[in-house]
């Protein structure tokens, strides 16, 4: 077993980890999680309506991964409601019929700030209390299962370019004397630590490719209109 001294944890500010399954809205999934993560309690926000504006503001299908920017600007000019405003959809939905229902509740909205894409740029945000919204490529030491939910991976191990993901970094620390940062996945309390990991240095540092933390509120009500 290794050993796990942390130092920052904000897993208490999010509720079960949930699941995305085979759609690509791993990055309305992070942004919603962080989004709820800073409202008082825990009142998951819908990652439907999240991922459906943020592909309408790019002009992208259902069936392909969002943009951070869309995304942020989403969240900034639509906001989105509570999960059960729009519940997730399981399947991938027709182009033609995916839209909002006619009511979907309140909407809130947030302003975001990209942050420089390093290890140290995330603690720094871990160490403010703010959860950060982090882009990386993936390798296989992802796909296995370590029973601390730690993922470190051999020395010969490469980021894989076409494999692309969006997490939510939650916390940092060390592990035998290496730098790592607790995230928050999207693909159920199967994978990992009830849905949680430890990145190491080793993993995190050369696969960060985007980051971007969430700031205050903002009044999304003269946006509205365009849901």
């Amino acid at each position: 077993m290794s050993n796990i001294s942390v130092s920052v944890d904000l897993r208490a500010c999010l509720g079960p980890a949930r699941n995305q399954g085979p759609r690509p809205t791993c990055l309305a999934f992070a942004a919603s999680d962080a989004h709820a993560a800073v409202r008082a309690g825990w009142r998951p926000l819908s990652c439907e309506y999240a991922f459906y504006q943020a592909q309408r503001r790019a002009g992208r299908p259902p069936n392909t991964g969002a943009l951070l920017s869309a995304m942020l600007e989403a969240l900034r000019k639509d906001g989105q409601p509570e999960e059960n405003g729009w519940p997730y959809l399981a399947a991938t939905p027709a182009n033609s019929s995916w839209t909002p229902p006619t009511e979907v509740g309140q909407l809130f909205g947030r302003n975001s700030m990209l942050a420089t894409h390093s290890i140290d740029q995330v603690i720094q945000e871990l160490d403010r209390g703010r959860a950060v919204i982090v882009l990386m490529m993936l390798s296989r030491a992802f796909y296995q299962r370590n029973p601390q939910g730690i993922i470190d991976p051999p020395p010969d191990e490469q980021p894989e370019p076409e494999r692309r993901h969006a997490v939510v970094a939650v916390g940092h620390g060390i592990i035998d004397g290496q730098r790592a940062v607790l995230v928050r996945n999207s693909w159920g309390p199967s994978w990992g630590d009830a849905g949680y990991g430890w990145l190491t240095e080793r993993f995190l540092g050369p696969r960060i490719y985007a980051a971007a933390t969430l700031l205050e509120d903002v009044d999304v009500s003269a946006h509205s209109a365009a849901a």
